[in-house]
């Protein structure tokens, strides 16, 4: 099972981390989250981000902005076993938790799909 890590500016990773755990309670065990301070440079957002994957061989990492910090940092640990999305959302944040047992691509696609499916337009403009 791939491990999930939520890379984003303060406070939102913990906020999604909170979200998934208020619908999927036992998501803890393979979900991390990495707050971004503004004093924290892509090296101590990539440092902070290895110490967090200890112990699982596959990850998801979910980062809120492409281009910003998180996102620069993440890119960082993208390899073999590594898999990078930016964009995160909650139905993107449900969906992987709903996978995680797949293979990483697999588990990947499922995200990116989960986060699109998650925006549609919910009203509309009146002249």
């Amino acid at each position: 099972m791939a491990g999930l890590l939520v890379i984003a500016h303060a406070p939102l990773a913990s906020a999604l981390r909170s979200v998934a755990e208020h619908t999927f309670p036992d998501c803890q065990r393979n979900l991390a989250a990495l707050d971004v301070t503004p004093e924290m440079s892509a090296d101590d957002v990539e440092a902070a981000a290895r110490t967090r994957m200890v112990g699982t061989l596959e990850w998801l990492v979910l980062t809120d902005v492409f281009g910003a910090t998180p996102s620069n940092a993440a890119q960082r640990l993208a390899g073999d076993h590594v898999r990078v999305l930016s964009g995160v959302n909650v139905p993107m944040l449900w969906r992987s938790l709903c996978y995680a047992s797949q293979p990483l691509d697999s588990l990947a696609d499922r995200a990116l799909q989960g986060g699109n499916a998650g925006i549609v337009p919910t009203s509309t403009a009146h002249d």
